[in-house]
């Protein structure tokens, strides 16, 4: 089962930086979960530079940021300090969440097919319900352009 636009993302709880993530607990926020390929990579690098450099206009707008990637906690942790990431970094080894966004793909590495995340950003609403979905991303401008949808999702639903 996949989630798509305009419905309500399952619950889900997962392991993170941060401790243990629950997708109910995060209801109330916008949140933006960002999957990405792997840690310490350049692409990876300089996409959660950019989701960090642009976190404090998104947490002062109410915005959750979640990057996730089939590495480990123990990956998370050090590539977490290494760039000074503000956000969490979700652990999916058991592409639990992989499967539900449906974000796994077979991709040419070097001439080689292989399983890898298709970098894709996913943008739920305070309900937790999908409103926007990126895939295939190219990391030039992709955050500012997922801060802007944010914000719109916001100003057309202002918090009561």
């Amino acid at each position: 089962m996949s989630v798509e636009i305009g419905s309500k993302v399952p619950d889900f709880t997962a392991p993170s930086t941060g401790g243990p993530v629950r997708l109910a607990a995060l209801r109330g926020s916008v949140l933006v979960i960002y999957f990405y390929p792997r840690d310490a990579t350049p692409g990876c690098t300089t996409e959660s530079r950019d989701f960090a450099a642009l976190h404090g206009r998104f947490v002062g707008a109410g915005v959750r940021v979640l990057g996730v990637s089939r590495d480990s906690l123990a990956s998370h942790e050090k590539f977490r300090e290494k760039q000074s990431l503000p956000f969490d970094l979700v652990s999916d080894e058991s592409e639990e969440l992989c499967s539900l966004f449906s974000v796994v793909k077979m991709k040419n590495m070097y001439g080689k097919k292989v399983r890898g995340i298709e970098r894709s950003t996913f943008l739920l609403d305070r309900s937790g319900v999908l409103r926007r979905e990126w895939r295939g991303v190219k990391v030039p401008g992709h955050a500012e352009e997922v801060l802007r949808e944010a914000l719109a999702l916001i100003a057309a639903n202002p918090p009561t």
